[in-house]
């Protein structure tokens, strides 16, 4: 009888930088303005909303505190996350924002627990504070040479040993990878960079695209489709969505069940080892845009486990020689998906996580 593969998938965790105070959001929105001041701010829409919603144990933490950072990566490791994803924001010409925690990171080598990175390549506008149309910081595209610049900011972090990477290759995601005028200059020039440097190339992961993307001509390894907004995507319109489009503002709330939208969140179709599912413990970002917001209501940590539990099978059967799970995400608070333990349910979507993970894992 032969031995049955272990199954033991990467388990990476969105990062979101902004808690902590810089001076282009001070001169936007004022003093002391982090993704904490929505949060805080936010107010109940309907009757059964719940917002504001308030961080447990960790508090309203700031990302400049090492101290921080270590408990969070405490967390997610004792609850079977293997890394977090850490956002960046390059906006072309070396210009960036929200650079310090990962920075510091690097620098002190601490936590000792696995990262990677992902690039935001997505202009800043005025959402956090109910304003979309209004361009903070746009996001350009210079050419040849940016992408250098870009690729030689980026490699300490490649270099590093915490860095995860697929065989030989670091793992890197792409926000929005369709909205870059030369991808292929862009793969292609940060591919050539990578094995120049010592590694068997660059693992991109496209998110925020369709699952029938065509990845293998963009040069992309895999992608990760953003299912929180799946149920967009594919579900059937009734009649009552299109009286409501035809009747409502330009940009009305819409409100689903955390049951309905969990059947949209996994992989319409098969990709072997071509799409990692995504896993969302709940969405409303109201916080950030009001009644223009999406909201899923009802989520629970049990909800939560059979949406984890789906996600760990079609990674146990369609992910391939290196199976990952993406869980949206560790801390996007003003989304209304995170890991880190709250005021209501304190750590228990932590340890539903590390009960279907174990569960999951055995073979």
């Amino acid at each position: 009888m032969s031995e049955q593969k272990v199954f033991r998938p990467e388990v990476i965790a969105f990062y979101l930088p902004q808690y902590h105070e810089i001076p282009e959001n001070n001169r936007w929105w004022g003093e002391g303005f982090t993704e904490w001041t929505n949060v805080k701010k936010a107010r109940p829409l309907f009757d059964g909303h719940e917002q504001p919603v308030e961080p447990g144990e960790l508090g309203y933490y700031n990302l400049l505190d090492p101290e921080i950072r270590i408990r969070q990566a405490t967390l997610a490791k004792e609850h079977g996350i293997t890394a977090f994803c850490y956002w960046h924001y390059w906006f072309g010409n070396g210009r960036m924002l929200l650079e310090k925690p990962l920075q510091q990171v690097l620098e002190s080598g601490e936590p000792r627990f696995p990262f990677c990175m992902g690039w935001a390549n997505e202009s800043w506008t005025g959402i956090w504070h109910g304003s979309p149309n209004k361009v903070l910081m746009e996001q350009i595209y210079p050419g040849k040479q940016d992408i250098i610049n870009h690729f030689e900011y980026l490699l300490p972090a490649f270099l590093d040993d915490r860095y995860v990477k697929v065989n030989g290759k670091p793992f890197f995601f792409m926000y929005r990878p369709e909205q870059h005028p030369d991808l292929k200059m862009f793969v292609d020039t940060f591919s050539e960079l990578a094995i120049e440097a010592g590694f068997k190339g660059v693992h991109f992961v496209a998110t925020n695209v369709r699952e029938d993307w065509d990845l293998d001509n963009a040069g992309f390894a895999a992608i990760a489709p953003s299912y929180h907004n799946g149920i967009l995507w594919r579900r059937k319109k009734t009649w009552t969505d299109r009286l409501k489009k035809k009747f409502s503002s330009a940009n009305p709330m819409r409100i689903f069940t955390y049951e309905e939208a969990s059947q949209y969140f996994l992989p319409g179709k098969v990709r072997k080892g071509k799409i990692y599912p995504v896993v969302v413990p709940n969405w409303d970002n109201s916080p950030r845009l009001g009644e223009r917001g999406v909201i899923f209501t009802g989520s629970s940590p049990e909800k939560y486990r059979l949406h984890l539990e789906q996600a760990l099978r079609y990674a146990r059967e369609n992910g391939g020689e290196h199976p990952v799970v993406i869980i949206k995400s560790w801390n996007e608070w003003a989304e209304g998906n995170y890991l880190e333990p709250d005021k209501k349910w304190g750590r228990a979507f932590l340890e539903v996580t590390r009960e279907v993970l174990e569960k999951y894992t055995e073979l």
